[in-house]
Protein backbone atom coordinates (compact mmCIF):
# COMPACT_ATOMS: atom_id res chain seq x y z
CA UNK A 1 0.00 0.00 0.00
CA UNK A 2 1.45 3.34 -1.02
CA UNK A 3 2.03 5.59 2.12
CA UNK A 4 0.66 9.49 1.56
CA UNK A 5 2.19 12.72 3.13
CA UNK A 6 -0.42 15.87 3.00
CA UNK A 7 1.53 19.35 3.48
CA UNK A 8 -0.68 22.63 4.67
CA UNK A 9 0.25 26.02 5.41
CA UNK A 10 -0.66 28.40 7.27
CA UNK A 11 0.02 32.29 8.57
CA UNK A 12 0.48 33.37 5.37
CA UNK A 13 0.88 32.01 2.22
CA UNK A 14 3.84 32.28 -0.68
CA UNK A 15 5.78 30.57 2.62
CA UNK A 16 7.33 27.59 -0.18
CA UNK A 17 4.83 25.02 0.45
CA UNK A 18 6.22 23.99 -3.03
CA UNK A 19 9.52 23.73 -2.62
CA UNK A 20 9.27 22.09 0.86
CA UNK A 21 7.54 19.14 -1.13
CA UNK A 22 9.43 18.92 -3.73
CA UNK A 23 12.22 18.64 -1.52
CA UNK A 24 11.11 16.14 0.67
CA UNK A 25 10.24 14.43 -2.86
CA UNK A 26 14.09 14.49 -3.32
CA UNK A 27 14.71 13.50 -0.62
CA UNK A 28 12.60 10.23 -0.47
CA UNK A 29 13.88 9.34 -4.19
CA UNK A 30 17.32 9.96 -2.73
CA UNK A 31 16.41 7.27 0.30
CA UNK A 32 15.54 4.47 -2.74
CA UNK A 33 11.46 5.19 -2.64
CA UNK A 34 9.52 5.67 -5.89
CA UNK A 35 7.53 8.97 -4.98
CA UNK A 36 4.63 10.58 -6.57
CA UNK A 37 3.27 14.24 -6.51
CA UNK A 38 0.37 16.50 -6.64
CA UNK A 39 -0.77 19.82 -6.07
CA UNK A 40 -4.68 21.02 -4.82
CA UNK A 41 -5.10 24.17 -5.52
CA UNK A 42 -8.23 25.96 -4.10
CA UNK A 43 -9.34 28.57 -6.62
CA UNK A 44 -12.18 28.07 -8.82
CA UNK A 45 -10.47 28.18 -12.66
CA UNK A 46 -10.34 24.63 -13.72
CA UNK A 47 -6.74 25.49 -14.78
CA UNK A 48 -4.40 28.08 -14.70
CA UNK A 49 -4.11 28.22 -18.22
CA UNK A 50 -6.02 31.21 -18.61
CA UNK A 51 -5.43 33.03 -15.37
CA UNK A 52 -3.24 36.42 -15.66
CA UNK A 53 0.65 35.90 -15.24
CA UNK A 54 0.68 39.03 -13.17
CA UNK A 55 -1.33 37.34 -10.42
CA UNK A 56 -0.66 33.64 -10.57
CA UNK A 57 3.04 33.32 -12.18
CA UNK A 58 3.83 31.35 -14.67
CA UNK A 59 1.64 28.49 -16.17
CA UNK A 60 3.61 25.38 -16.18
CA UNK A 61 3.15 22.71 -19.33
CA UNK A 62 3.52 18.79 -18.32
CA UNK A 63 4.31 16.06 -21.60
CA UNK A 64 0.61 15.49 -21.75
CA UNK A 65 -0.49 18.88 -22.21
CA UNK A 66 -2.26 19.67 -19.34
CA UNK A 67 -1.49 23.92 -18.18
CA UNK A 68 -0.77 23.59 -14.05
CA UNK A 69 0.68 25.45 -11.49
CA UNK A 70 3.97 26.84 -11.31
CA UNK A 71 4.80 24.34 -7.93
CA UNK A 72 4.81 21.23 -10.20
CA UNK A 73 7.85 23.22 -12.12
CA UNK A 74 9.71 22.61 -8.73
CA UNK A 75 8.27 19.12 -8.66
CA UNK A 76 10.12 18.13 -11.82
CA UNK A 77 13.66 20.22 -11.38
CA UNK A 78 14.22 18.11 -7.72
CA UNK A 79 12.39 14.94 -8.34
CA UNK A 80 12.30 12.46 -11.23
CA UNK A 81 8.88 11.63 -10.98
CA UNK A 82 6.04 11.30 -13.87
CA UNK A 83 3.91 13.59 -13.90
CA UNK A 84 0.50 14.06 -15.45
CA UNK A 85 -2.93 15.83 -15.69
CA UNK A 86 -3.77 14.03 -12.02
CA UNK A 87 -0.73 15.98 -10.66
CA UNK A 88 -2.68 19.31 -10.33
CA UNK A 89 -6.37 20.09 -9.13
CA UNK A 90 -8.37 22.97 -8.68
CA UNK A 91 -11.73 23.73 -7.23
CA UNK A 92 -13.05 24.20 -10.52
CA UNK A 93 -11.93 20.96 -11.99
CA UNK A 94 -13.16 18.97 -8.81
CA UNK A 95 -16.93 20.62 -9.06
CA UNK A 96 -17.01 20.74 -13.17
CA UNK A 97 -16.11 16.41 -12.85
CA UNK A 98 -19.29 16.43 -10.06
CA UNK A 99 -21.67 18.77 -11.82
CA UNK A 100 -20.71 16.00 -15.20
CA UNK A 101 -21.66 13.13 -13.32
CA UNK A 102 -24.92 14.46 -11.49
CA UNK A 103 -26.08 15.65 -15.08
CA UNK A 104 -25.19 11.81 -16.44
CA UNK A 105 -27.29 10.38 -13.63
CA UNK A 106 -24.45 8.65 -11.71
CA UNK A 107 -25.63 10.13 -8.42
CA UNK A 108 -28.89 7.74 -9.18
CA UNK A 109 -31.16 10.71 -7.72
CA UNK A 110 -29.55 11.62 -4.64
CA UNK A 111 -28.99 14.96 -3.30
CA UNK A 112 -25.21 15.72 -4.38
CA UNK A 113 -23.57 17.74 -1.58
CA UNK A 114 -20.02 18.62 -0.16
CA UNK A 115 -19.99 15.99 2.11
CA UNK A 116 -19.86 12.85 0.63
CA UNK A 117 -19.81 13.90 -2.90
CA UNK A 118 -17.41 16.99 -3.52
CA UNK A 119 -14.96 15.13 -0.98
CA UNK A 120 -15.28 11.79 -2.61
CA UNK A 121 -14.09 13.60 -5.59
CA UNK A 122 -10.63 14.64 -4.03
CA UNK A 123 -10.07 11.07 -2.74
CA UNK A 124 -10.78 10.16 -6.05
CA UNK A 125 -7.75 12.51 -7.08
CA UNK A 126 -5.25 11.55 -4.23
CA UNK A 127 -6.10 7.89 -5.42
CA UNK A 128 -5.48 8.38 -8.89
CA UNK A 129 -1.54 8.59 -8.05
CA UNK A 130 -1.54 5.19 -6.52
CA UNK A 131 -0.26 2.44 -8.25
CA UNK A 132 2.14 -0.73 -7.56
CA UNK A 133 5.27 1.31 -8.20
CA UNK A 134 4.01 4.01 -6.15
CA UNK A 135 5.85 4.28 -2.35
CA UNK A 136 5.06 7.59 -1.09
CA UNK A 137 2.19 9.89 -2.88
CA UNK A 138 2.93 13.42 -1.38
CA UNK A 139 -0.30 15.51 -1.76
CA UNK A 140 -0.02 19.76 -0.94
CA UNK A 141 -3.18 21.68 -0.27
CA UNK A 142 -2.86 24.89 -2.06
CA UNK A 143 -3.82 28.06 0.18
CA UNK A 144 -3.47 28.09 4.01
CA UNK A 145 -5.71 26.87 6.57
CA UNK A 146 -8.84 29.23 7.50
CA UNK A 147 -9.30 29.99 3.64
CA UNK A 148 -13.24 29.18 3.03
CA UNK A 149 -12.41 27.92 -0.22
CA UNK A 150 -9.89 24.87 0.88
CA UNK A 151 -12.26 23.31 3.66
CA UNK A 152 -13.36 20.36 1.07
CA UNK A 153 -10.13 19.90 0.47
CA UNK A 154 -9.07 19.44 4.28
CA UNK A 155 -12.32 17.82 5.03
CA UNK A 156 -10.80 15.09 2.30
CA UNK A 157 -7.31 14.64 3.70
CA UNK A 158 -8.72 13.96 7.19
CA UNK A 159 -11.04 11.19 5.67
CA UNK A 160 -8.01 9.92 3.78
CA UNK A 161 -6.75 8.55 7.64
CA UNK A 162 -9.62 7.21 8.27
CA UNK A 163 -10.09 4.97 5.14
CA UNK A 164 -6.77 3.39 5.01
CA UNK A 165 -5.51 3.98 8.91
CA UNK A 166 -3.34 6.46 10.28
CA UNK A 167 -0.62 4.62 10.14
CA UNK A 168 -0.06 4.91 6.32
CA UNK A 169 -1.04 8.33 6.35
CA UNK A 170 1.13 11.76 7.24
CA UNK A 171 0.92 15.32 7.78
CA UNK A 172 3.11 18.28 7.29
CA UNK A 173 1.75 21.56 8.14
CA UNK A 174 4.05 24.64 7.05
CA UNK A 175 3.90 27.74 9.25
CA UNK A 176 5.66 31.27 9.85
CA UNK A 177 7.04 32.29 12.81
CA UNK A 178 7.51 35.87 12.57
CA UNK A 179 10.79 38.04 14.16
CA UNK A 180 9.55 41.53 15.64
CA UNK A 181 12.31 43.87 15.59
CA UNK A 182 10.83 45.72 18.06
CA UNK A 183 10.18 43.00 20.89
CA UNK A 184 13.36 41.71 19.74
CA UNK A 185 11.79 37.99 19.62
CA UNK A 186 10.35 35.37 17.26
CA UNK A 187 6.45 34.83 18.16
CA UNK A 188 5.02 31.69 18.29
CA UNK A 189 1.27 32.76 18.61
CA UNK A 190 0.85 33.04 14.69
CA UNK A 191 1.50 29.09 14.68
CA UNK A 192 -0.32 27.98 17.16
CA UNK A 193 -3.47 29.60 15.74
CA UNK A 194 -2.72 27.88 12.50
CA UNK A 195 -2.51 24.46 13.94
CA UNK A 196 -5.34 25.30 16.24
CA UNK A 197 -7.49 25.96 12.77
CA UNK A 198 -6.51 23.02 11.73
CA UNK A 199 -7.09 20.49 14.54
CA UNK A 200 -10.62 22.08 14.24
CA UNK A 201 -10.99 20.50 11.28
CA UNK A 202 -10.51 17.09 12.72
CA UNK A 203 -5.99 17.28 11.55
CA UNK A 204 -3.57 16.96 14.18
CA UNK A 205 -0.12 17.88 12.17
CA UNK A 206 2.69 15.05 12.73
CA UNK A 207 5.40 17.76 11.59
CA UNK A 208 5.65 20.82 11.61
CA UNK A 209 8.36 22.98 9.62
CA UNK A 210 8.34 26.43 10.96
CA UNK A 211 9.67 29.26 8.39
CA UNK A 212 11.79 31.56 10.09
CA UNK A 213 14.51 34.99 9.18
CA UNK A 214 16.89 33.50 12.32
CA UNK A 215 17.23 30.38 13.82
CA UNK A 216 14.42 29.31 16.09
CA UNK A 217 15.48 29.34 19.88
CA UNK A 218 15.34 26.16 22.13
CA UNK A 219 12.63 27.39 23.67
CA UNK A 220 10.47 28.93 20.93
CA UNK A 221 10.66 25.37 19.27
CA UNK A 222 9.48 23.81 22.97
CA UNK A 223 6.25 25.96 23.53
CA UNK A 224 5.61 25.12 19.73
CA UNK A 225 5.62 21.38 19.84
CA UNK A 226 3.95 21.58 23.93
CA UNK A 227 0.86 23.94 22.37
CA UNK A 228 0.63 22.12 19.29
CA UNK A 229 0.81 18.40 20.51
CA UNK A 230 3.63 17.74 18.23
CA UNK A 231 6.86 16.20 19.55
CA UNK A 232 9.95 18.38 19.80
CA UNK A 233 11.56 16.78 17.48
CA UNK A 234 9.52 17.05 14.87
CA UNK A 235 9.30 20.97 15.03
CA UNK A 236 11.60 21.38 12.07
CA UNK A 237 13.21 24.83 11.60
CA UNK A 238 13.64 26.41 8.01
CA UNK A 239 15.47 29.23 7.68
CA UNK A 240 15.12 31.97 4.83
CA UNK A 241 17.74 31.05 2.31
CA UNK A 242 20.22 33.57 0.90
CA UNK A 243 22.22 31.72 -1.96
CA UNK A 244 19.79 29.53 -3.48
CA UNK A 245 16.30 27.85 -2.86
CA UNK A 246 18.35 24.43 -3.98
CA UNK A 247 19.70 24.70 -0.13
CA UNK A 248 16.13 24.11 1.29
CA UNK A 249 16.61 20.24 0.89
CA UNK A 250 20.07 19.75 2.93
CA UNK A 251 18.45 22.13 5.20
CA UNK A 252 16.11 19.88 6.06
CA UNK A 253 18.40 16.95 6.10
CA UNK A 254 20.39 18.82 8.69
CA UNK A 255 16.92 18.56 10.24
CA UNK A 256 16.33 14.96 10.17
CA UNK A 257 12.77 15.04 8.33
CA UNK A 258 13.93 12.26 5.95
CA UNK A 259 14.61 10.05 9.00
CA UNK A 260 11.42 11.20 10.59
CA UNK A 261 9.07 10.64 7.91
CA UNK A 262 10.96 7.37 7.09
CA UNK A 263 10.25 6.75 10.81
CA UNK A 264 6.74 7.41 11.10
CA UNK A 265 5.49 5.72 7.78
CA UNK A 266 7.50 2.81 8.24
CA UNK A 267 9.17 3.05 4.76
CA UNK A 268 11.85 0.56 4.18
CA UNK A 269 14.23 2.90 2.78
CA UNK A 270 17.91 2.92 1.59
CA UNK A 271 20.40 5.57 3.28
CA UNK A 272 20.58 9.16 1.89
CA UNK A 273 22.69 9.66 -1.47
CA UNK A 274 22.95 12.78 -1.61
CA UNK A 275 26.46 13.84 -2.37
CA UNK A 276 25.70 15.03 -5.85
CA UNK A 277 23.39 17.76 -5.00
CA UNK A 278 25.66 19.09 -2.26
CA UNK A 279 28.50 19.07 -4.86
CA UNK A 280 25.93 21.23 -7.13
CA UNK A 281 25.65 23.94 -3.91
CA UNK A 282 29.35 24.33 -3.78
CA UNK A 283 29.50 25.30 -7.64
CA UNK A 284 26.81 27.92 -7.20
CA UNK A 285 28.55 29.16 -4.35
CA UNK A 286 31.68 29.18 -6.03
CA UNK A 287 31.43 30.30 -9.21
CA UNK A 288 34.61 30.93 -11.35
CA UNK A 289 33.07 33.24 -14.50
CA UNK A 290 29.69 35.53 -14.12
CA UNK A 291 27.93 36.51 -17.32
CA UNK A 292 24.96 39.51 -16.97
CA UNK A 293 22.12 38.24 -19.12
CA UNK A 294 18.94 40.70 -19.94
CA UNK A 295 15.12 39.10 -20.15
CA UNK A 296 13.42 41.74 -22.07
CA UNK A 297 9.07 40.70 -21.35
CA UNK A 298 6.38 42.29 -20.74
CA UNK A 299 5.49 40.40 -17.26
CA UNK A 300 8.29 41.88 -15.40
CA UNK A 301 7.21 43.19 -12.29
CA UNK A 302 5.90 39.52 -10.98
CA UNK A 303 8.55 37.27 -9.90
CA UNK A 304 7.44 34.60 -10.89
CA UNK A 305 5.83 35.08 -14.22
CA UNK A 306 9.12 33.88 -15.39
CA UNK A 307 10.31 31.36 -13.21
CA UNK A 308 11.21 27.81 -15.28
CA UNK A 309 13.15 30.54 -17.78
CA UNK A 310 15.32 32.06 -14.56
CA UNK A 311 16.21 28.83 -13.07
CA UNK A 312 17.10 27.62 -16.46
CA UNK A 313 19.34 29.97 -16.70
CA UNK A 314 20.86 29.52 -13.55
CA UNK A 315 20.80 25.56 -14.42
CA UNK A 316 23.20 26.53 -16.77
CA UNK A 317 25.05 29.13 -15.10
CA UNK A 318 25.60 25.44 -12.48
CA UNK A 319 26.96 23.53 -15.70
CA UNK A 320 29.46 26.38 -16.29
CA UNK A 321 30.44 27.37 -13.56
CA UNK A 322 29.15 30.47 -13.92
CA UNK A 323 26.71 33.18 -12.16
CA UNK A 324 23.97 34.55 -14.17
CA UNK A 325 22.79 37.74 -13.11
CA UNK A 326 19.55 38.20 -14.54
CA UNK A 327 18.45 41.85 -15.33
CA UNK A 328 14.56 41.85 -15.55
CA UNK A 329 13.94 44.42 -18.10
CA UNK A 330 10.65 45.63 -19.27
CA UNK A 331 9.56 45.43 -22.76
CA UNK A 332 8.06 48.82 -22.54
CA UNK A 333 11.31 50.64 -21.10
CA UNK A 334 13.19 49.54 -24.16
CA UNK A 335 10.13 51.59 -26.02
CA UNK A 336 10.54 54.62 -23.88
CA UNK A 337 14.33 54.85 -23.50
CA UNK A 338 15.60 52.96 -26.54
CA UNK A 339 17.94 50.07 -26.64
CA UNK A 340 20.96 51.63 -26.90
CA UNK A 341 20.68 53.20 -23.22
CA UNK A 342 18.67 50.12 -21.59
CA UNK A 343 20.61 47.32 -23.56
CA UNK A 344 24.44 48.21 -23.20
CA UNK A 345 26.70 46.20 -20.89
CA UNK A 346 24.37 42.89 -21.42
CA UNK A 347 26.29 39.95 -22.46
CA UNK A 348 23.19 37.81 -23.73
CA UNK A 349 19.65 39.04 -24.37
CA UNK A 350 16.46 36.75 -23.94
CA UNK A 351 13.28 37.51 -25.30
CA UNK A 352 10.75 34.86 -23.14
CA UNK A 353 6.67 33.85 -24.46
CA UNK A 354 4.02 35.70 -23.75
CA UNK A 355 0.65 37.28 -25.38
CA UNK A 356 -1.18 40.32 -26.92
CA UNK A 357 0.51 43.86 -28.82
CA UNK A 358 2.01 45.73 -25.25
CA UNK A 359 5.59 45.90 -25.09
CA UNK A 360 5.93 43.77 -28.99
CA UNK A 361 7.52 46.89 -30.12
CA UNK A 362 10.49 46.86 -27.12
CA UNK A 363 10.88 42.67 -27.44
CA UNK A 364 11.44 43.88 -31.12
CA UNK A 365 14.18 46.69 -30.66
CA UNK A 366 15.86 44.29 -28.66
CA UNK A 367 15.76 41.83 -30.79
CA UNK A 368 17.33 43.58 -33.72
CA UNK A 369 19.99 45.65 -31.02
CA UNK A 370 21.14 42.01 -29.94
CA UNK A 371 21.31 40.95 -34.07
CA UNK A 372 22.93 44.25 -35.19
CA UNK A 373 25.83 44.54 -31.71
CA UNK A 374 26.12 40.71 -32.17
CA UNK A 375 24.61 39.90 -28.82
CA UNK A 376 24.09 36.31 -28.20
CA UNK A 377 20.06 36.66 -28.26
CA UNK A 378 17.82 33.63 -27.44
CA UNK A 379 14.09 33.71 -28.36
CA UNK A 380 11.13 31.61 -26.60
CA UNK A 381 7.68 31.23 -28.26
CA UNK A 382 6.68 34.75 -28.93
CA UNK A 383 10.72 35.74 -28.92
CA UNK A 384 10.69 33.81 -32.20
CA UNK A 385 7.53 35.51 -33.58
CA UNK A 386 9.45 39.35 -32.23
CA UNK A 387 12.52 38.21 -33.91
CA UNK A 388 10.62 36.94 -37.30
CA UNK A 389 9.09 40.10 -37.29
CA UNK A 390 11.83 42.18 -36.83
CA UNK A 391 13.86 40.51 -39.43
CA UNK A 392 11.39 40.85 -42.37
CA UNK A 393 11.00 44.94 -41.36
CA UNK A 394 14.51 45.63 -41.10
CA UNK A 395 16.27 43.20 -43.29
CA UNK A 396 13.70 41.79 -45.84
CA UNK A 397 12.20 44.92 -46.51
CA UNK A 398 8.80 43.90 -45.49
CA UNK A 399 8.52 47.38 -43.59
CA UNK A 400 5.03 46.81 -42.48
CA UNK A 401 5.09 42.96 -41.54
CA UNK A 402 3.25 41.73 -38.55
CA UNK A 403 1.72 38.86 -36.34
CA UNK A 404 -1.87 38.54 -36.97
CA UNK A 405 -2.21 38.80 -33.35
CA UNK A 406 -0.89 42.05 -33.55
CA UNK A 407 -2.56 43.68 -36.77
CA UNK A 408 -5.10 40.85 -38.80
CA UNK A 409 -5.04 42.76 -41.89
CA UNK A 410 -0.85 44.03 -41.98
CA UNK A 411 -0.11 43.55 -45.54
CA UNK A 412 3.15 41.19 -44.68
CA UNK A 413 1.78 38.13 -42.01
CA UNK A 414 5.03 36.95 -41.06
CA UNK A 415 3.13 35.31 -38.25
CA UNK A 416 -0.23 33.68 -38.28
CA UNK A 417 -2.86 31.86 -36.18
CA UNK A 418 -2.10 27.71 -36.43
CA UNK A 419 -4.43 26.29 -38.70
CA UNK A 420 -6.64 24.36 -36.28
CA UNK A 421 -7.10 27.32 -33.70
CA UNK A 422 -9.74 29.61 -36.26
CA UNK A 423 -12.05 27.30 -35.18
CA UNK A 424 -11.82 27.71 -31.81
CA UNK A 425 -13.98 29.83 -29.82
CA UNK A 426 -13.12 28.38 -25.71
CA UNK A 427 -9.87 30.24 -24.32
CA UNK A 428 -9.21 27.52 -21.86
CA UNK A 429 -6.99 24.66 -23.04
CA UNK A 430 -7.35 25.29 -26.19
CA UNK A 431 -3.97 26.14 -27.17
CA UNK A 432 -1.46 23.81 -28.89
CA UNK A 433 -0.15 21.97 -25.89
CA UNK A 434 2.09 19.33 -24.76
CA UNK A 435 5.01 17.99 -26.28
CA UNK A 436 6.07 17.49 -29.58
CA UNK A 437 8.52 16.11 -32.23
CA UNK A 438 11.18 18.45 -33.75
CA UNK A 439 13.63 17.29 -36.59
CA UNK A 440 16.78 19.44 -36.62
CA UNK A 441 19.02 20.47 -39.35
CA UNK A 442 22.48 18.85 -39.44
CA UNK A 443 25.16 21.27 -38.79
CA UNK A 444 23.05 23.97 -36.82
CA UNK A 445 23.43 25.43 -33.57
CA UNK A 446 20.60 23.74 -32.23
CA UNK A 447 21.96 20.17 -34.06
CA UNK A 448 25.30 20.86 -31.79
CA UNK A 449 23.48 21.84 -28.73
CA UNK A 450 21.34 18.82 -28.33
CA UNK A 451 23.45 16.04 -30.12
CA UNK A 452 20.53 14.75 -31.81
CA UNK A 453 18.58 15.17 -34.86
CA UNK A 454 15.26 14.66 -33.17
CA UNK A 455 14.19 16.35 -29.88
CA UNK A 456 10.71 16.71 -28.30
CA UNK A 457 10.11 19.94 -26.28
CA UNK A 458 6.87 21.40 -24.87
CA UNK A 459 4.44 24.13 -26.34
CA UNK A 460 1.90 26.64 -25.56
CA UNK A 461 1.14 29.04 -28.55
CA UNK A 462 -1.90 29.54 -31.02
CA UNK A 463 0.56 31.65 -33.59
CA UNK A 464 3.39 30.32 -36.18
CA UNK A 465 6.12 31.37 -38.53
CA UNK A 466 4.26 31.89 -42.00
CA UNK A 467 5.38 29.49 -44.50
CA UNK A 468 4.78 31.83 -47.33
CA UNK A 469 7.48 33.73 -46.40
CA UNK A 470 10.57 30.76 -45.54
CA UNK A 471 12.01 31.15 -48.89
CA UNK A 472 12.82 35.09 -48.67
CA UNK A 473 13.76 34.65 -45.25
CA UNK A 474 16.10 31.94 -46.05
CA UNK A 475 17.85 33.98 -49.05
CA UNK A 476 18.35 36.84 -46.52
CA UNK A 477 20.42 34.81 -43.80
CA UNK A 478 17.93 33.52 -41.36
CA UNK A 479 17.35 30.08 -41.54
CA UNK A 480 14.53 27.41 -40.39
CA UNK A 481 16.75 24.46 -38.91
CA UNK A 482 14.03 23.10 -36.98
CA UNK A 483 10.60 21.84 -38.29
CA UNK A 484 8.08 19.21 -37.19
CA UNK A 485 8.08 15.99 -38.56
CA UNK A 486 5.89 16.92 -41.85
CA UNK A 487 8.03 20.35 -41.92
CA UNK A 488 5.17 22.10 -41.52
CA UNK A 489 5.44 23.90 -38.33
CA UNK A 490 8.66 26.25 -37.80
CA UNK A 491 10.21 25.29 -34.48
CA UNK A 492 13.87 26.66 -34.39
CA UNK A 493 15.15 29.52 -36.91
CA UNK A 494 19.09 30.77 -36.36
CA UNK A 495 20.62 33.70 -38.13
CA UNK A 496 23.92 33.20 -40.38
CA UNK A 497 27.26 34.76 -39.19
CA UNK A 498 26.48 35.59 -35.63
CA UNK A 499 27.77 34.40 -32.40
CA UNK A 500 24.35 32.87 -31.21
CA UNK A 501 21.04 33.95 -32.66
CA UNK A 502 18.54 31.41 -32.13
CA UNK A 503 15.12 30.93 -31.28
CA UNK A 504 12.46 28.28 -30.64
CA UNK A 505 8.57 28.21 -30.90
CA UNK A 506 8.65 25.67 -27.89
CA UNK A 507 9.23 26.23 -23.71
CA UNK A 508 12.12 24.23 -23.50
CA UNK A 509 13.02 26.10 -19.94
CA UNK A 510 10.35 23.14 -18.55
CA UNK A 511 12.74 20.37 -19.42
CA UNK A 512 15.74 21.70 -17.88
CA UNK A 513 16.85 20.89 -13.75
CA UNK A 514 19.42 22.21 -11.82
CA UNK A 515 21.71 18.73 -12.10
CA UNK A 516 20.84 18.95 -16.10
CA UNK A 517 20.94 22.04 -17.64
CA UNK A 518 19.18 22.44 -20.69
CA UNK A 519 21.26 22.03 -23.76
CA UNK A 520 20.02 25.32 -25.48
CA UNK A 521 20.31 27.50 -22.19
CA UNK A 522 23.88 25.62 -21.56
CA UNK A 523 24.59 27.40 -25.66
CA UNK A 524 23.31 30.32 -24.80
CA UNK A 525 25.13 31.39 -21.86
CA UNK A 526 27.86 29.53 -23.39
CA UNK A 527 28.00 32.09 -25.80
CA UNK A 528 27.40 35.29 -23.43
CA UNK A 529 30.38 33.72 -21.42
CA UNK A 530 32.54 33.97 -24.52
CA UNK A 531 31.18 37.24 -24.98
CA UNK A 532 32.02 38.45 -22.07
CA UNK A 533 35.96 37.02 -22.11
CA UNK A 534 36.47 38.87 -25.09
CA UNK A 535 35.38 42.42 -24.11
CA UNK A 536 37.78 41.74 -20.92
CA UNK A 537 40.41 40.72 -22.90
CA UNK A 538 40.04 44.05 -25.19
CA UNK A 539 40.13 46.48 -22.15
CA UNK A 540 42.96 44.43 -20.74
CA UNK A 541 44.71 44.92 -24.48
CA UNK A 542 43.80 48.76 -24.69
CA UNK A 543 44.85 49.56 -20.61
CA UNK A 544 48.43 47.76 -21.46
CA UNK A 545 48.69 49.65 -24.97
CA UNK A 546 51.08 53.27 -23.88
CA UNK A 547 49.38 56.06 -24.90
CA UNK A 548 50.40 57.82 -27.63
CA UNK A 549 52.40 61.74 -26.67
CA UNK A 550 51.06 64.19 -28.68
CA UNK A 551 54.37 66.84 -30.23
Amino acid sequence: MAKHIFVTGGVVSSLGKGLTCASIGLLLERRGLRVRLQKFDPYINVDPGTMSPYQHGEVYVLDDGSETDLDLGHYERFTNAPLSRDCNFTTGKIYLSVIQKERKGDYLGRTVQVIPHVTDEIKGAVRKLVADDVDVVITEVGGTVGDIEGLPFLEAIRQVALDLGKANVLYIHLTLVPFLKAAGEAKTKPTQHSVERLRQIGIQPDILICRTERELAKEDAEKIALFCNVEKRAVIEERDKEVSIYEVPLSLVENKLDDLIVEKLDLKAKPLQIADWRDMLQRIKNPAHEVTVGVVGKYIKHKDAYKSICESLDHAGIALATRVVVRRIEAEEVEREGAERVLSGLDGILVPGGFDYRGSLGKIDAIRYARERKVPFFGICLGLQCAVIEFARNVVGLEDANSTEFDRNCPYPVVCMLDDQYAIVDKGGTMRLGSYPCNLTEGSKAHKAYGSLLVHERHRHRYEFNNQFRQQFAANGLEVTGTSPNGQLVEVVELRDHPWFLAVQCHPEFKSKPTRAHPLFRGFIQASLQRREKKTEAQRARAATPAKVSM
